[in-house]
C-alpha cells in the first residue's frame, strides 16, 4: 500500500475485495469489470496488494488467458509480489518475468544472466511471447 494519506484504509480495501470476490467467485472477467469500475487510486493500490493474486492482476492488465501452468503459478502468488517481479514462464534459453512498475505492466525476458528484452503496456505479454517462441529475433 502507498503511504499517501488520501487512500482508502486497509479494512475498507479488504471489505471491497471481499465483496468483489463474493460477487464474482472464480470469474476473472467479472473481477476485471469490477476493478475497471473503481477509482484509479483504489484500483492501483489493489493491483499490488495481498488482496488479489498475481493471475487476477495479469488478466486485468493483459485481458488474455495464459497457459494453465502459468496461471497456476500466478494463482498461488499475491499481487504484492509484482512490485519485484514474478517468473511466469520459461524455455530452455529464456525466462519471462511479470511485474508492475508505476502502475504499468512490464514483461522482462531474461537469459539467466541479464535482461535481454523489456516490454510494457497492454501488449507486453504478447511481445514477450513472441520472443520466447522465436528467440532468434533478439
Amino acid at each position: 500500500m502507498s503511504p499517501a494519506g488520501d487512500l482508502r484504509p486497509y479494512p475498507e480495501l479488504v471489505a471491497l475485495v471481499d465483496s468483489i470476490l463474493d460477487e464474482c467467485e472464480e470469474d476473472v472477467s467479472c473481477i476485471v469489470k469490477k476493478l475497471d469500475a473503481l477509482d484509479e487510486e483504489t484500483r492501483n493500490e489493489l493491483l499490488v496488494s495481498d488482496l488479489l493474486n498475481a493471475y487476477q492482476v495479469f488478466y486485468f492488465m493483459f485481458r488474455t488467458e495464459p497457459d494453465i501452468l502459468t496461471r497456476e503459478r500466478m494463482d498461488l502468488e499475491p499481487a504484492s509480489i509484482l512490485r519485484e517481479g514474478l517468473k511466469i514462464e520459461e524455455t530452455d534459453m529464456l525466462e519471462m518475468f511479470f511485474l508492475i512498475h508505476e502502475t504499468v505492466p512490464v514483461i522482462v525476458i531474461h537469459d539467466g544472466d541479464k535482461a535481454v528484452a523489456t516490454f510494457s503496456g497492454r501488449t507486453a505479454y504478447a511481445q514477450g511471447q513472441e520472443i520466447l517462441q522465436k528467440p532468434e529475433y533478439l
